[in-house]
């Protein structure tokens, strides 16, 4: 089967002792051969039907980073059959433009099923590279597929010697244990699954999407991460206005004075929501703090305070005491006007865990609270299905204070999952904190470089100047930027990026232009040539870049005004881990 646009193309084998399949992409091998099959059904199968399907239509998100999004594609369902029982096994394959899903759904009656194990294989043509990362919040390392040190997370990114990229993906992992990929000591290029544990259900069940994504470039791969949402069952909350993403500013004070002098400060500076973290109701380890019950704070009274000036109030809620009150805490933030939760140090990868964590989000929905999950959790485009679930860490984000390779590399590996909660910081740097310790870790990228991360790591609920406190604002003449930043878009376009290298995105909201650029740990100079923009039209841009010491002021941010058109090609110079921002606005 092909993809609609014939450039890609899926070819199923079957006999007897054998059932496997490989993926090209203009002719050119992506996936060489390799197996299939899932407990209870890895030989002995018969091809006993197939049925076709095309669907071409489109969608809105609640919010996203598209204000509309594609949902394009040819299917093949093939309908396994093997001695010995009248139950079915369905292949179901899809072919994408951007790449090729497929799944297992276990077909008959209402039989006791348990999943131990995966044949499904991806062997990859000789001299492919991956980024591979060991678990969600680590760093990416460039490899050849063999003697891995582990299992690899997913996204797993592949660059291919043809010059292709590719990345191995799961998608709807809702009510199963999650995947990861490992290569056998002793082999190479046979990238094997690995499930956490069996999955106890009963039949009929599908399993979540094993997807291939394929494109001819980097930012190809980034501009076409919608494939994990058109890989989820549309919104299941019939009424979404409640769910209003937005910037976020964490309380790190624990006493009443301090939470109202950070609520005073997202009003003036815009943002919209302010989180109250670990420690609001207790130690979080401890079985004996009781998150119904606040310590040191009057939580109704200051959720009072926050909205009586228009800001909403996030909840930070350990998975210890979220087990254990759940069902109590629910109603009861509800009605002390909470917006949201943020759940911390949850359990992921198991059957079990993975099921309560989502069960978890829809019951949250029922009482009208987002959530923002913290840890190890990585999306598979659940946030489509029950969109009060903004976003999620399951990165190497800001509070590890990465360097620019890091932040180069995110782009496309990890945020091709979709959303990732990387808490960005902005002042916690030893010159512009005085009682910073000097062996205390802190930024090691620019002003500007941070500035653009809020636009390039896209996180409906975004977190500014994590580590930073009411005390380190100066009213520093950038801060504009951050006060009237979107954290959702109607359009997004990947300018250009290499893996670990650099990136620039365009993102745009209500008419006007969000662009970010970043630099790996090198200068780097380039051109950027604004031809997104619309013909025929006047724009203002505002420049926001790294001065050094010649600007005066703590951050040595410049800030550059002119007329613009989609003519334009501006001449940019980032410093080594360095990085620019811009907004531009029609005349």
């Amino acid at each position: 089967m092909s993809s609609p646009n014939g450039k890609l193309v899926f070819s199923l084998f079957s006999s007897k002792t054998d059932l496997s399949y490989c993926i090209a992409y203009n002719q050119q091998p992506v996936i060489l051969r390799s197996e299939l099959g899932i407990t209870g059904w890895e030989n002995g199968l018969e091809i006993e039907k197939v049925e076709d399907d095309f669907v071409d239509r489109v969608w809105n998100p609640v919010y996203g980073e598209r204000a509309v999004v594609r949902d394009l594609y040819n299917q093949k369902t093939y309908i396994l059959k093997k001695d010995g029982t009248s139950n079915r096994l369905h292949l179901i394959v899809r072919a994408y433009n951007s790449g090729i899903a497929f799944r297992y759904h276990y077909e008959g009656t209402n039989q006791n099923l348990c999943i131990n194990s995966e044949n499904t294989t991806f062997v990859v043509p000789e001299e492919t590279y991956c980024w591979f990362a060991p678990y969600a919040q680590a760093l990416h390392l460039r490899k050849p597929v063999e003697n891995w040190p582990g299992e690899a997370e997913r996204p797993l990114t592949l660059e291919l010697k043809s010059g292709l990229y590719a990345s191995l993906l799961e998608a709807g992992m809702v009510d199963y244990s999650r995947t990861k990929f490992f290569v056998k000591g002793g082999e190479k290029n046979i990238i094997r699954c690995k499930m956490y544990d069996s999955v106890e259900d009963f039949i009929p069940f599908t399993t979540p999407w094993r997807v291939v994504m394929i494109a001819e470039s980097p930012k190809s791969l980034l501009e076409n991460n919608d494939l994990v949402l058109n890989l989820n069952d549309p919104c299941q909350i019939r009424n979404t206005n409640w769910i209003k993403p937005g910037t976020v500013i964490r309380c790190v004070s624990l006493s009443m004075e301090g939470a109202q002098k950070t609520i005073d400060l997202a009003v003036e500076r815009n943002i919209q929501y302010v989180h109250f973290d670990a420690g609001w109701y207790g130690p979080e380890a401890s079985k004996q703090s009781d998150p119904r019950i606040a310590r040191g704070l009057d939580i109704p009274k200051i959720v009072e305070y926050a909205n009586s000036r228009g800001i909403g109030v996030w909840l930070y809620v350990n998975q210890r005491a979220l087990k254990a009150h759940l069902d109590e805490i629910l109603p009861l933030y509800e009605s002390w006007g909470v917006a949201g939760i943020k759940f911390g140090f949850v359990h992921v990868g198991s059957y079990r865990w993975t099921t309560w964590l989502h069960e978890a989000v829809k019951k949250c929905a029922k009482h009208h609270l987002m959530v923002d999950i913290h840890d190890e959790y990585r999306p598979t485009g659940f946030s489509r299905t029950y969109p009060n679930l903004l976003t999620q860490e399951g990165v190497r984000g800001n509070e590890e204070f990465p360097d620019g390779v890091n932040n180069t590399t995110l782009p496309f590996t990890r945020f091709l999952a979709g959303a990732a909660d990387c808490t960005v910081c902005y002042y916690h740097r030893k010159e512009l904190k005085a009682n910073l310790p000097l062996n205390a870790r802190s930024l090691k990228n620019t002003s500007c470089h941070q500035m653009a991360l809020s636009v390039i790591n896209y996180s409906p609920l975004q977190f500014l100047y994590w580590y930073d406190s009411p005390q380190d604002f100066q009213n520093e003449p950038e801060l504009p930027f951050f006060d009237n930043l979107p954290t959702t878009w109607d359009d997004t376009k990947v300018l250009e990026g290499s893996i670990g290298e650099y990136i620039s995105i365009a993102r745009q909201k209500d008419g006007v232009w969000y662009v970010g650029s970043i630099t790996n740990n090198e200068e780097r100079k380039f051109q950027l040539p604004l031809d997104f923009l619309n013909a025929d039209e006047k724009y203002e841009l505002t420049l926001y870049t790294d001065g050094g010491d010649e600007v005066k002021t703590r951050t040595h941010v410049a800030i550059h005004k002119e007329v613009v058109t989609v003519k334009t090609v501006l001449k940019l110079n980032l410093l080594p881990r360095g990085g620019c921002a811009m907004i531009i606005r029609k005349k």
